[in-house]
């Protein structure tokens, strides 16, 4: 028997392939626990739709990343940080304070987690961290710390 998948299923495919499997496992265990449907032509015209609303989705998505991608190249993220005498600052800037600052500053809401640099903002100077925004889409922002005037 062929059936469309709804999940993925161990051994026998991923989410949304047509696969074929015996009678039996279909009709007693991949169907009746919501894991996969029978092949029709109904069944394979919603799946040919969800493929291609997904597709237009991720398109869009990809659009907007590239678009805050070109918004980040113009932005400079400043930081104030305590230094001690020989100039070297105490702590460093965390992923945390960049994504709020940027929220704070420009309404760009960004995930934490999607700054891939891995050298932390731990000098005075500028910094340039990495952003990746969707799948092949990386921004770049330059953050500014300068010493605190006490």
């Amino acid at each position: 028997m062929r059936v469309i998948l709804l999940k993925d299923v161990k051994g026998i495919g991923k989410k949304n392939d047509i696969v074929n499997v015996k009678d039996g496992y279909a009709s007693n265990y991949l169907i009746p626990n919501g894991l996969a449907v029978m092949e029709s032509k109904g069944s394979i015209e919603v799946l040919n739709k969800q493929k291609a609303d997904k597709a237009k989705k991720d398109a869009d998505d990809k659009a907007n990343a590239e678009v805050i991608a070109k918004q980040l190249e113009n932005i400079v993220l400043e930081f104030k940080a305590n230094v001690g005498e020989d100039g070297r600052m105490f702590g460093t800037i965390s992923n945390k304070q960049v994504e709020e600052e940027l929220k704070k500053t420009h309404n760009i809401v960004i995930d934490k987690r999607k700054i891939i640099t891995k050298v932390p903002v731990d000098r005075l100077g500028y910094t340039i961290l990495d952003i990746e925004l969707y799948k092949g889409v990386v921004g770049k922002i330059k953050v500014h710390v300068s010493g605190k005037e006490k």
